[in-house]
């Protein structure tokens, strides 16, 4: 059990609710995500109101048990939630469209492989029947070993395979595992066969069907005829021909199709299971033994809440995708009078997205509205004395600040800091004086924001303004190994302070990681409308942690992150709610220290600490360092490998 986090004072003339609306949590939160009256965020696991943890009280409860931030959050309940609901949304749609068939899902383990992850959601499926997809060697080592007690529930093998992969599945379909193979390509299948015979067994074979439904959004040519996956029809036909020389049709019992990844939009998932039911009941009629057609994944993830047809969003519900997968399949075969297929779909993003949250403190902030001018040249100049003249109009620029001139001024101003400029770099202006134009610049930008603020409508030359005197907020964490998908494609995922949410922001900023990198910021954040460009944040406290979080991240985050700047691995912990109120650590798995990312490069790690003693102990022999000196650095060293990788509080020593 942990204590409670304390409750703040809501601040006069905003609420919870402003920050709620503000930050669209309810939006693109789902029913997970919520603001308490402390103004904290609170994660419900079930979406039952009520039913809550404070994630602020499990941020400290975790920096009391020295797991300091960075860390990932992983809510093991979510996880079970939302198979639970991908469960029900097929069951409802069964049940009013008659379908004669069940519904199963595989949870492609590439979307989050880490171990605690797939054992959860194996777990958790099990009520359902739902199985497990491999698309290499090592995912189907792992989902072997994992079925073991299972052998009913399903195994589909994507990817491209060689020998031993192919030898592998068939020995595991002998020792009694349900199992099917998908042939991505068509030697594959010759591999199956010579499998099949060496060991006489009659596998469940799978095909996938390289659709001409085009994809959409962000992973459109993932998808369609130029995709990489999957057989053309002609291939497929050539399939049926030679499963039927060798007697074995009857072995073929699976239709795959790739629809894309984050289909945004519900037409292209109307058009691909329509087109992949009538490819499955023309090979059904064909005299294929057919059980099963597994419509991939592509459920997408409303990252920004806006349900709109936007690369982020989704323009439709899981219970509207059910209903429009299971309807479309029940009108073809109902049409062609052949029995339903049980249905499998792949949705591991929307499976694993909503149970993860990266968790991260501010270590400080850049500001340039910090700059302050008295407005009069003896007060702001250490001589009081002459200076050039577009220091001089500077000065009229600021003084002249109205809501009548902002445009004028904003281009006053501009061109003397132009001027200013050309000036010193022809040395004509010393660097006192190009200090003060700097200060007077920035100030004059400031008094036109601040009176921008007060208008219905901004000029549109002064509209970017908020953007170019933004904060720059600096982050414990590494944009490239906790939110890789955020620098590499311009996913967004919702971001926000974790407290202080009963208070009104006051500044708007960027988010910069600890990586010596240019490309680790985050300049784009999820709106309902246009993506935002900074990100409503609270003035920094002198001596207290300030958290943002990074919400829906549970989907490639973790294994696609890399060690840019030897930033490892981030703590994780699952987080379980308990039935009483409150919540317990299910599991916890510390991040990488410095001398494990220093392993994973190939670094000699027995010889890093000796080689700094024996330096130290030639220092002191030269007496370069005192011995206390030399103790103390080698402290510090052997510490240092041993400890997090990433930014931890000072010693309160």
């Amino acid at each position: 059990m942990n204590s409670t986090a304390p409750r703040i004072a809501p601040q006069l003339g905003w609420k919870v609710d402003d920050s709620a609306q503000l930050y669209q949590v309810d939006a693109w939160g789902s029913g997970y995500f919520g603001i308490n009256a402390a103004g904290n965020v609170v994660v419900r696991p079930d979406q039952q109101p009520g039913r809550e943890i404070d994630l602020l009280e499990v941020v400290e409860g975790l920096k009391a048990r020295d797991l300091t931030a960075p860390v990932v959050i992983r809510f093991s309940d979510i996880l079970a939630h939302r198979l639970k609901c991908l469960n029900d949304a097929f069951a409802q749609a069964i049940a009013e469209n008659d379908y004669q068939n069940r519904y199963a899902a595989v949870f492609p383990i590439k979307v989050n492989q880490q171990r605690l992850v797939v054992e959860g959601v194996y777990r958790a499926g099990a009520p359902f029947g739902f199985g497990l997809e491999a698309g290499s060697k090592p995912e189907l080592l792992v989902v072997l070993a994992m079925t073991e007690d299972t052998p009913d529930r399903l195994i589909i093998c994507n990817g491209f395979k060689d020998d031993s992969y192919i030898e592998t599945v068939i020995l595991a379909a002998k020792l009694g595992r349900r199992i099917v193979p998908v042939v991505e390509n068509f030697a594959e299948l010759g591999l199956i066969l010579k499998h099949a015979e060496k060991y006489g067994v009659r596998p469940q074979i799978g095909v996938r069907v390289k659709l001409a439904a085009e994809g959409a959004g962000r992973w459109r040519e993932s998808a369609g005829e130029k995709s990489k996956f999957g057989l053309f029809i002609n291939e497929i036909l050539e399939v049926v021909g030679v499963l039927r020389e060798h007697g074995m049709l009857d072995c073929l019992k699976l239709v795959h199709c790739h629809t894309g990844s984050q289909l945004q939009d519900i037409r292209r998932v109307k058009e691909a299971v329509t087109e992949l039911a009538h490819v499955y009941a023309e090979l059904k009629l064909m005299g294929a033994g057919l059980e099963y057609l597994d419509i991939g994944g592509g459920l997408g993830v409303d990252y920004d809440g806006s349900r709109t047809n936007f690369e982020s969003s989704m323009n439709y519900t899981l219970n509207e995708y059910a209903g429009d997968v299971v309807y479309r399949i029940a009108s073809v075969c109902n049409a062609r009078r052949i029995p339903h297929p049980q249905i499998i779909s792949e949705s591991g993003r929307a499976i694993a997205a909503h149970h993860s949250v990266l968790v991260f403190n501010v270590l400080g902030a850049s500001a340039l509205d910090q700059f302050r001018v008295a407005g009069r040249l003896e007060d702001d100049s250490r001589d009081g004395g002459e200076v050039p003249q577009p220091v001089r109009d500077l000065y009229d620029a600021y003084r002249s600040v109205s809501e009548r001139r902002l445009v004028e001024c904003w281009h006053d101003a501009l061109q003397a800091r132009e001027q200013a400029l050309q000036m010193f770099n022809l040395g004509y202006l010393n660097l006192e004086a190009r200090g003060l134009a700097e200060r007077l610049y920035w100030a004059t930008c400031a008094r036109i924001r601040d009176l921008c603020r007060r208008l219905e409508s901004v000029p549109e030359e002064l509209e970017g303004l908020e953007t170019v005197l933004s904060d720059i907020y600096f982050c414990n964490f590494s944009v490239f190994q906790s939110l890789p998908d955020s620098w590499a494609i311009g996913q967004l995922f919702p971001i926000m302070p974790i407290h202080r949410l009963a208070e009104r922001p006051g500044r708007n900023a960027v988010l910069a990681d600890i990586t010596c990198d240019s490309d680790g910021k985050i300049d784009r954040f999820v709106s309902l409308r246009e993506t935002k460009r900074t990100l409503e944040v609270h003035e920094l406290r002198a001596g207290e942690d300030y958290y943002l979080a990074a919400f829906l991240v549970g989907a490639y985050q973790e294994t696609l992150g890399d060690l840019h700047n030897l930033f490892g691995d981030t703590h994780v912990v699952h987080i379980r709610l308990l039935e009483e109120g409150g919540w317990w650590i299910e599991e916890t798995v510390k991040g990488d220290t410095a001398l494990q990312v220093l392993g994973y490069m190939e670094y000699d790690t027995d010889e890093l600490y000796p080689r700094l003693a024996r330096d130290c102990e030639r220092a002191v022999r030269d007496n370069r360092l005192t011995l206390p000196e030399s103790q103390r650095l080698k402290r510090f060293y052997e510490a240092e490998l041993q400890g997090y990788a990433y930014l931890e509080p000072d010693n309160e020593s």
